[in-house]
């Protein structure tokens, strides 16, 4: 399907492990992101498969330059809740317009928000009834992609975890766990819920934008089932060596917190998925692409745990 690809907020969490995948398959990747220390930095992983590209997003100049470089282009950057309104939209015009005026596929990492509540697990022809400014906000940018022209997939993702994941509610937990016992959790302990290891979804992602049949679609890209809390505690504790247990971050609290910390404030309308979760049917992509990658959770949680003690060990140095 393309040979060289662009892949715009490769600095991020998937953005990261997308730009991995894609070298992997010994595809030409530009990583294009704003801090070129860290591209440089990064580069040593991705190996001589990937060129580094720093540039601004919010610039249309700067992102006319990379695209002309590819052959399809991948859109994972991410940016603070806070910042979504109207960022998003103007990063996606920015976006389109240049595919749409060099003739170039466009691949879209989303979430699950525009989803809104679900009562059993979503499939991509699953009413979306988004009832919080983020989800509705998701669904305009679904639309726009849609109404674009451009050749497009729209995936959507769980909640990432694993290596270089940033910002995320289990990183979150990750990271506390390492240096304490007792640590928080946002949302209750005892209800599944659905992540997936970030390195799965970014080949799943490689694999599924290489298919020529897939575009024009939307997609789930599910995890390895779901899991707990309480499970992911008891996972820590048996690798670590130490009794690891959980404290639920509940509503109130991130709220409380919110006024002092905008990302949190942002995040409160969001907690309604740390009680009723919406789970993605990932049936369509395994009947047409082929089996998903499935890293355990078990697997998934002691690599993540394990990258961030060689991080704390190489920053002790």
């Amino acid at each position: 399907m393309f040979k060289k690809a662009a892949v715009l907020g490769a600095t991020g969490g998937m953005g990261y492990a997308l730009t991995e995948a894609l070298c992997q398959k010994n595809i030409k990747t530009i990583a294009f992101a704003r801090s070129e220390e860290n591209l440089v930095k990064y580069k040593e992983n991705w190996g001589s498969n990937a060129d580094i590209f720093p540039g601004d997003a919010m610039n249309q100049a700067d992102v006319e330059k990379a695209v002309s470089k590819a052959d399809a282009v991948f859109h994972a950057i991410n940016i603070p809740y806070q910042n979504w309104d109207p960022a998003l939209s103007i990063l996606l015009d920015h976006i389109l317009d240049v595919c749409s005026k060099q003739n170039k596929p466009f691949i879209y990492v989303d979430n699950i928000y525009s989803y809104g509540l679900q009562s059993k697990p979503a499939t991509e022809t699953s009413a979306k009834n988004p009832h919080t400014k983020k989800g509705k906000l998701r669904q305009t940018l679904i639309e726009k992609i849609k109404n674009s022209g451009v050749p497009y997939i729209i995936a959507h993702f769980p909640d990432f975890y694993g290596p270089q994941t940033g910002n995320t509610l289990l990183q979150y937990t990750f990271e506390q766990i390492i240096d304490k016992n007792t640590v928080l959790f946002v949302g209750k302990t005892n209800i599944a819920r659905e992540f997936i290891y970030i390195k799965d979804g970014a080949k799943a992602l490689a694999d599924l934008a290489l298919k020529e049949g897939a575009y024009g679609e939307v997609w789930n890209i599910p995890g390895t089932g779901t899991i707990t809390g309480e499970e992911i505690a008891r996972i820590a504790s048996r690798h670590l060596n130490k009794q690891v247990s959980f404290r639920p971050v509940h509503k109130w609290m991130i709220r409380a917190i919110g006024v002092f910390d905008p990302f949190m404030r942002e995040y409160t309308e969001m907690m309604y998925l740390n009680e009723t979760p919406v789970i993605l049917d990932g049936s369509k992509y395994e009947q047409r692409i082929g089996a998903l990658p499935k890293t355990t959770y078990e697997d998934g949680i002691k690599e993540s745990l394990d990258h961030l003690l060689k991080t704390a060990e190489r920053n002790a140095v």
